[in-house]
């Protein structure tokens, strides 16, 4: 079954924060659209790699206006559920207003690139642990970060500032303490609010509130929810594997996942051995690089 929402209502549905989707995933997907049969899985697909319209696809579907008793987070069922039409016509209604410029976009494929791995390694990861939900962990993977665009879009000095808090981080100071000290806020923050207006499920958003927070979350003595823990466990695991000091960070030394490393394992019950054998083989299928 499929719904039909008009143009109004896409777009009262798609107010406040918005991710900007990434220039080729939108030209895929414009030459998706013009085929005589669209194809619901190859939509699913593109949307699904990109954190800005799978974040406004599941905004839609989860909005008031389908008054769905259980919220989605699977981009796959969302399509199905709206139906080529109105997922096309919410292509439509997301095109990049205005030019980014060349120098924007070069900044943002080191967003859109890690966001798109470290989610396909959250999945791997998940299915090979046994945790029961791999589609939230992908959905984690993939928005935990969104954030930074728009802080980036906000902050001029922003990759300076981000570089700068990787190379920092230790165990007295978490990563989003240096855009704290610079901007009075940071992107787990800003990430935060962005997962709530979308309409995320509430412990996605926790644990995109708490991802730079870990230490403290696996370190204290009382108990946690256990799902958070698990989920942000897959996520920086998958961050440590994407290598994603190196690319956001311009790092060679993962200093958080040091600082984190022996909390995450035990909680997993995994030892360092393990943790390698598992690397390996998700570098060797080609699916976290």
């Amino acid at each position: 079954m499929s719904y039909e929402l008009d143009e109004a209502q896409i777009l009262q549905a798609l107010q406040g924060i918005s991710v900007p989707p990434q220039p080729q995933i939108m030209v895929d997907l414009q030459m998706e659209q013009v085929m005589p049969e669209p194809d619901l899985r190859n939509i699913a697909k593109l949307i699904s790699q990109d954190p800005g319209l799978s974040g406004a696809l599941l905004k839609v579907v989860n909005s008031p206006f389908f008054g769905l008793s259980n919220t989605i987070s699977s981009i796959q069922q969302a399509v199905n559920l709206l139906g080529s039409k109105m997922v096309i016509n919410l292509v439509n209604a997301l095109s990049i207003k205005g030019e980014m410029s060349d120098e924007t976009i070069v900044q943002l494929n080191r967003f859109w690139d890690t966001a798109q791995d470290v989610a396909m390694t959250c999945m791997s990861l998940a299915k090979r642990l046994g945790y029961q939900a791999p589609d939230e962990a992908y959905s984690l993977g993939l928005f935990h970060n969104c954030g930074i665009p728009l802080m980036l879009g906000r902050f001029a000095d922003f990759i300076s500032v981000m570089e700068e808090a990787y190379a920092s981080a230790s165990p007295e100071w978490r990563i989003v303490d240096t855009e704290n000290r610079r901007y009075n806020t940071n992107h787990a923050v800003v990430g935060f609010y962005t997962a709530k207006s979308w309409r995320l499920p509430k412990h996605l958003c926790d644990a995109i509130a708490n991802h730079h927070n870990a230490l403290s979350i696996f370190s204290e003595s009382s108990s946690r929810d256990s799902n958070l823990r698990t989920l942000l466990a897959i996520l920086k695991m998958a961050e440590h594997i994407c290598q994603t000091s190196r690319t956001l960070g311009n790092q060679t030394e993962d200093r958080e996942w040091a600082s984190i490393q022996t909390f995450v394992l035990e909680y997993m019950g995994l030892s360092e051995y393990d943790f390698e054998q598992i690397k390996e083989t998700l570098r060797d299928m080609g699916g976290s690089l």
